[in-house]
């Protein structure tokens, strides 16, 4: 099949291309630069007003006129792209929003390339409608809401995805639905909010590319080291401020026996190496499932703590923290739970063996691409 995979910023499509390409798929990855990260694209999509004095201008004619130069640059490329992303059989959206746009130009850009292809479909990996709705709503026991919903304000609200709640979006996720054929959940935290949607057709899991990322056995005979990378834009959203204040306790106790390494928003091909001789990441709070990060540092044989919940446990039928350490958001918990894997270092090497071999078990790269060729087989129009 000729697959178009629209959108990046977890390096997901990278990885579900990967396995397409072994599958014998043809695939091109469409895409914008995604800020500091910078994951790879085969036909990328540039963006102009992103900083300095551009993007200080670019706001300043939004806030007078809500026209946004961004945006209509953007939407121009696309078009500008139309004999090069036309015909394919499956197009896949990463987002409701893959470009970051205003909606009424993400509803162009939608309509655009699924109208010049032929079976269209939508992931739900990050925030959209539907699971900020569900979070707003507080049917989570906790989500990445709940710093927000105690006070962290201050944050950049975007990072909360707050703007999926406004009608323009509101309206945008309406359009979208009419016009896919169906929505593809990557992990749990998008699942639960999805299940009994018509148009749901069900949870892949994150596709790991197990090949590039080798397993590094973890060897305990001197400190122990934990790592913690910062996205300085998702701060609280990620649990970070909790971490961190783990970290000062952990730091005290145990001075001689511990080495904490701490990045604030590096590129991704950096970030993935920073944390190589650590034995311990500490990932993100606020979760019921692993994202992406932590599932490329359990791959690699890191005791992540990370969403390891009772959905998730009773999904994949595991014990708790055997393959992930559940980060709860409680800053006494995180401490008791690396206090207990400082002073049993066994247990660093088991869980580290145990997270390896569940990675190759059921988020193989080869593995997901089939899922997802079936679900695009079995739910694609046979013209």
């Amino acid at each position: 099949m000729k697959i178009l995979l629209v959108g990046e910023y977890s390096r997901l499509h990278n990885s579900l291309k990967e396995g397409l390409l072994k599958l014998g798929h043809e695939v091109i990855l469409l895409g914008a630069n995604d800020g500091f990260k910078d994951y790879p694209v085969d036909l990328s999509i540039k963006k102009k007003y992103d900083k300095g004095f551009l993007k200080k201008f670019k706001n300043l004619l939004y806030l007078l006129f809500k026209f946004d130069l961004e945006s209509q640059q953007i939407k121009r490329q696309i078009l500008g792209l139309k004999p090069k992303i036309s015909n394919y059989d499956i197009v896949q959206f990463i987002n409701e929003a893959s470009f970051g746009c205003t909606a009424k130009i993400e509803k162009e850009i939608f309509d655009c390339i699924s109208s010049w292809n032929n079976n269209t479909y939508l992931l739900s990996c990050g925030s959209d409608y539907i699971s900020i709705n569900y979070a707003y709503q507080k049917k989570f026991r906790y989500s990445i809401l709940t710093p927000y919903f105690k006070g962290h304000k201050t944050q950049l609200e975007s990072s909360y995805g707050l703007k999926f709640l406004k009608p323009e979006f509101k309206s945008l996720h309406e359009f979208i639905f009419s016009k896919i054929n169906g929505v593809i959940a990557s992990d749990m935290d998008y699942h639960i909010p999805l299940k009994g949607h018509p148009k749901y057709l069900g949870l892949v899991p994150n596709p790991i590319n197990t090949d590039q990322l080798i397993h590094q056995p973890l060897e305990t005979n001197e400190k122990i080291i934990i790592f913690h990378g910062i996205n300085e834009t998702n701060y609280y959203k990620k649990g970070n401020d909790i971490f961190e204040r783990a970290l000062i306790a952990i730091q005290k106790k145990f001075s001689d026996n511990v080495e904490i390494i701490t990045t604030r928003s590096i590129p991704y091909n950096i970030y993935i190496k920073a944390y190589d001789k650590a034995h311990i990441v500490l990932d993100m709070v606020y979760a019921y499932d692993q994202g992406y990060n932590a599932l490329e540092a359990m791959s690699k044989g890191k005791v992540v703590f990370t969403g390891a919940e009772k959905e998730w446990r009773s999904f994949y039928g595991i014990e708790e923290n055997t393959i992930a350490i559940n980060a709860l958001p409680d800053v006494d918990d995180i401490i008791q739970k690396l206090e207990w894997l400082i002073e049993n270092p066994q247990k660093l090497k088991e869980i580290s063996n145990n997270a390896r071999k569940f990675i190759e078990s059921h988020h193989n790269y080869i593995d997901s691409a089939k899922q997802y060729v079936d679900l695009w087989q079995n739910n694609s129009r046979k013209d």
